[in-house]
């Protein structure tokens, strides 16, 4: 099979993941709904990401070490970027798409990703663990000030 075909299947199913959270999402709770703009809205995900895979493969054969090495994910954004400035119709077609039915099959494969490099994972060393706790820490506490400066200066 045309590896451009896998890859197009691939997404599909990624596409069909989002889909199956967005209908078990209406009924656990009774909110949001598939409609036609829900799809038409999947299928522009699709189409981009489909996009950015072609050039990310076509990119490799390109001299340039930078474009090479370039993530599918940056072409992707980058292909998403300019249709969007482009056509509103884009904008319009993603909106109907519920965000919280996206996250969660992404989540499941970046989670599918670090499983695979568990054993890179392993051969670090335990203070990476104690630098990852600060980070987290001081990611985490970092956004609370900022956030509650915000509401500070708000007045709220």
């Amino acid at each position: 099979m045309n590896k451009y075909a896998k890859y197009a299947l691939v997404l599909l199913l990624s596409v069909s993941l989002i889909l199956f959270t967005e209908q078990m999402k209406f009924i656990k709770s009774g909110e949001g709904h598939i409609t036609f703009g829900t799809i038409t809205g999947l299928a522009v995900l699709w189409l981009f990401s489909f996009i950015g895979v072609i050039i990310s493969t076509l990119m490799k054969k390109v001299p340039v070490k930078f474009l090479q090495e370039f993530p599918v994910l940056g072409w992707v954004s980058i292909v998403s970027l300019i249709c969007c400035l482009i056509s509103d119709v884009f904008v319009d077609a993603i909106a109907n798409v519920n965000f919280l039915s996206i996250t969660t099959p992404i989540l499941a494969f970046a989670g599918i990703s670090v499983a695979d490099r568990l054993a890179d994972l392993r051969k670090t060393s335990w203070r990476v663990a104690i630098v990852a706790v600060f980070v987290f820490t001081g990611t985490y506490v970092g956004s609370a000030l900022l956030s509650e400066l915000g509401l500070y200066l708000s007045g709220k």
